[in-house]
């Protein structure tokens, strides 16, 4: 929590923290699964509107702008796992980003009455949350750490993250 409170004062309107605490990316992902899973039952675009509003506001600031993120930071983490984790920001950024364009998906294809491929989309959202969240595991960083080995990403985005694989 120390983490991300002293990282924000510093920070500009779009910026993404830098470390973060991975026990409030985790904590943040158990409660986009719990949204996403009553996305899936209620099959509504205003309920996928909502989670990919959430995906926007975290990958607009991280945990700044996002309720979710706002209560994992302040509350999940100090009063449930009790723990800090420091990991880079820009693969948990990418993460978000993945999120957001699943989720984004599943907007529009239910707004094109496609409910069912909406709740497919968001089924694999959940596959992934749920990995990051039970296991700490996170596939957007994965990605980011191969895409960034294979060049596609320049190392300089995320100095720290230049030794993944090796």
């Amino acid at each position: 929590m120390k983490l991300e409170q002293a990282s924000t004062w510093h920070r500009g309107v779009l910026d993404f923290p830098n470390p973060v605490n991975d026990y409030a990316a985790r904590s943040t992902a158990g409660l986009v699964i719990a949204l996403a899973v009553a996305s899936i039952v209620v099959n509504q675009p205003w309920l996928y509107a909502i989670l990919a509003l959430g995906f926007a506001l975290r990958v607009a600031g991280g945990p700044r702008y996002s309720p979710f993120g706002r209560l994992a930071v302040h509350v999940i983490v100090p009063q449930v796992w009790k723990k800090e984790k420091i990991v880079p920001g820009p693969p948990k950024r990418f993460a978000q980003t993945i999120g957001l364009a699943f989720s984004g998906t599943a907007l529009v294809l239910s707004l094109f009455g496609l409910g069912l491929a909406a709740q497919i989309v968001v089924g694999a959202l959940i596959a992934a949350a749920f990995l990051e969240f039970a296991f700490g595991l996170c596939l957007g960083c994965i990605g980011f750490g191969l895409l960034q080995r294979a060049g596609i990403i320049p190392a300089s985005v995320c100095e720290s993250c230049n030794n993944f694989g090796r």
